[in-house]
């Protein structure tokens, strides 16, 4: 009896824990979103796969982060190799230097954030992605100051809960979103991951909707906060029709195909 009320009170603080916040999507924002833009001929975070991805109306999803030098630019991975050819990260060059790479070896720069705000220009919502690897939250504030001035309509997502926090401490009027996989399974068992696994640290973040793995629709956290507390769900990253007329998820971020063509 006493092991079965240990048990109920863990799994009451857990729910706790992972509780999400209560708002809804609202606006333009309730729509799909090209993964990096529409890449299928551009390379990837390129502005000619936002500008593809305007064209066609579609939401762009995007990830930033931050030069050495502190310039908000886009692009996904932290080593610049597989994109670019380079073997640093991006966060160990300064602008100057990253503005000489190109993406694929085409003439397509590793684009600013600024750029890409000044050429979608409004037309179409954004997701965006705030990357971090640790407790380190100074992109935070440097994309605010940017998407502050945006006269569009904007979302933000992650997977490190700091950077929501922030946002929900600094910007609370901004939606944000947690980005969830099994983190143990990807990078191996520490504390930590088995603690991001568990999206445990909802109770920080308060995230107004979760964007879970394709692979991951069943895991017990997205069943909680999409089934239990009813939070809105996007599904990354649905790579054809069939994945996408049969996802579970709200929206869908997606690539390789046009889900309403």
């Amino acid at each position: 009896m006493v092991i079965l009320i240990i048990l109920l009170i863990l799994a009451a603080i857990y729910v706790f824990l992972v509780k999400p916040g209560n708002r809804a999507l609202s606006g333009t924002a309730r729509r799909d979103y090209a993964h990096r833009g529409l890449h299928t001929d551009a390379p990837e975070n390129s502005l000619t796969a936002f500008r593809l991805a305007a064209k066609a109306g579609y939401g762009i999803e995007l990830d930033v982060q931050l030069s050495k030098d502190g310039e908000v630019y886009v692009f996904h991975d932290y080593s610049l190799e597989r994109m670019t050819g380079c073997k640093a990260k991006l966060s160990e060059l300064c602008s100057d230097e990253l503005d000489r790479l190109r993406l694929n070896g085409r003439e397509e720069q590793i684009p600013r954030l600024s750029q890409v705000l000044g050429l979608v220009g409004g037309r179409v919502p954004l997701l965006v992605e705030l990357k971090g690897e640790s407790t380190d939250v100074s992109l935070c504030p440097k994309v605010d100051a940017l998407l502050s001035g945006y006269r569009g309509e904007y979302i933000v997502e992650s997977f490190n809960p700091l950077l929501l926090y922030w946002y929900r401490r600094n910007r609370p009027e901004v939606l944000r979103g947690q980005l969830y996989t099994n983190v143990v399974k990807s990078n191996g068992f520490t504390p930590l991951n088995l603690l991001l696994t568990l999206m445990a640290f909802n109770f920080l973040a308060k995230p107004d909707f979760i964007a879970y793995d394709e692979k991951r629709p069943g895991a017990l956290p997205v069943l909680l906060t999409t089934r239990l507390f009813r939070r809105e769900s996007f599904v990354w990253t649905v790579r054809s029709r069939s994945e996408y007329e049969k996802r579970g998820a709200s929206f869908a971020i997606f690539e390789g195909f046009l889900p309403n063509k």
